[in-house]
């Protein structure tokens, strides 16, 4: 199974500037390639990265291929959503969720 997105990646390279220095909110979605959930959850992310882009940045870290940052921020379970704010995480949601319940716990943080 290929992960597919239109969510853009970001690595252990990259994750400092895009992620921890972001001037707006920004949820990481930890996944891997192996995990049937992470992929259903895609769409579900696309879908609010659109309706929320004045709002939410939201990006995608592949697990295995940037285990260090995972470790780092605890990320033991996939899917795992950790929303960023002023370079802090401010939220952690484990597993899939419908889009309307995801947004619902997410909008408290993006105002």
């Amino acid at each position: 199974m290929i992960h597919v997105s239109q969510i853009p990646t970001v690595t252990t390279a990259t994750f400092p500037q895009v992620v921890l220095q972001a001037t707006t909110p920004v949820l990481v979605d930890f996944w891997a390639e192996w995990c049937h959930p992470c992929h259903a959850l895609v769409p579900i992310l696309e879908a609010i990265a659109v309706e929320q882009a004045d709002r939410l940045t939201i990006v995608s870290l592949d697990v295995e291929q940037n285990e260090q940052i995972a470790l780092r921020y605890g990320v033991l379970s996939f899917p795992t959503l950790l929303l960023f704010k002023s370079g802090q995480p401010v939220v952690q949601l484990v597993g899939t969720r419908p889009k309307a319940t995801l947004l619902r716990e997410l909008l408290p943080y993006l105002l």
